[in-house]
């Protein structure tokens, strides 16, 4: 899945970045103040999409895992989203120094951050739904497969998705986190979230352009933190 703006090569990650890039706040200020350059309606939830990212990025610093829920063009959002985290993004991943893996195989694979959407599972949401609930499914899941400390991120225009709201209270009972991302009213989702961001339209069309600069953004930020060495500083999106 391509990245914000024109192609251009990836730049090789053969390693995280040290401790001293990874935490620099630099690199999330250019990424944010680049997005509020092209995008300045989001500048009035920059600080949002920073709590996101910091919640994000704690959570894969103590080993957890990103779930992710929505409805139709939302639930397209998570499979999209996922992509972008499970394998490089704007920097190639190759494995790690120790891997274990033979050199052809090595060849072929990168580091990920764990994100699973919970938009697949057809065959338990099939069934959960014909024997259960079916605005239950994603709860379901939450409960089945969460972890204290993972993070769902729960995408929904309005922030009223039921399905996503039973998600979001299972979380809490998990000892999960919860990031919302919805439009500018917040709905149900904003109040059970620990970070809310909300695209400042209402329209769904508008709301839903507004999500997917966001979370590549978000997706940016990660990158930097646990991937790019401090010899492939990001370039600016689209300059």
């Amino acid at each position: 899945m391509a990245g914000l703006g024109s192609p251009r090569p990836q730049a090789d990650c053969a390693k995280p970045a040290p401790a001293t890039i990874r935490a620099s706040g630099a690199l999330v200020s250019h990424h944010l103040d680049d997005l509020c350059r092209r995008l300045p309606v989001l500048t009035a939830i920059r600080d949002q999409i920073e709590s996101a990212h910091q919640l994000l990025e704690q959570c894969y610093r103590a080993g957890g895992t990103l779930f992710l829920c929505g409805n139709g063009g939302s639930a397209a959002d998570c499979e999209h989203w996922a992509g972008e985290l499970l394998k490089g993004f704007e920097c190639h991943r190759p494995p790690p120094a120790g891997h274990g893996l033979p050199p052809d195989l090595a060849k072929l694979l990168q580091q990920a951050l764990p994100a699973i959407p919970l938009t697949g599972f057809m065959g338990l949401r099939s069934a959960f739904a014909n024997d259960v609930e079916p605005k239950a499914d994603y709860a379901q899941l939450v409960w089945g497969l969460g972890r204290p400390g993972d993070v769902l991120a729960a995408i929904s225009t309005s922030g009223n998705a039921v399905n996503c709201c039973l998600a979001a209270k299972t979380a809490h009972a998990k000892g999960m986190k919860v990031l919302s991302l919805t439009g500018a009213k917040g709905g149900q989702l904003a109040g059970l979230a620990d970070v809310a961001i909300k695209a400042p339209e209402t329209r769904t069309l508008l709301v839903q352009e507004l999500h997917l600069p966001i979370y590549h953004v978000l997706c940016l930020m990660l990158e930097d933190a646990f991937f790019r060495p401090a010899s492939h500083p990001p370039a600016a999106v689209g300059g």
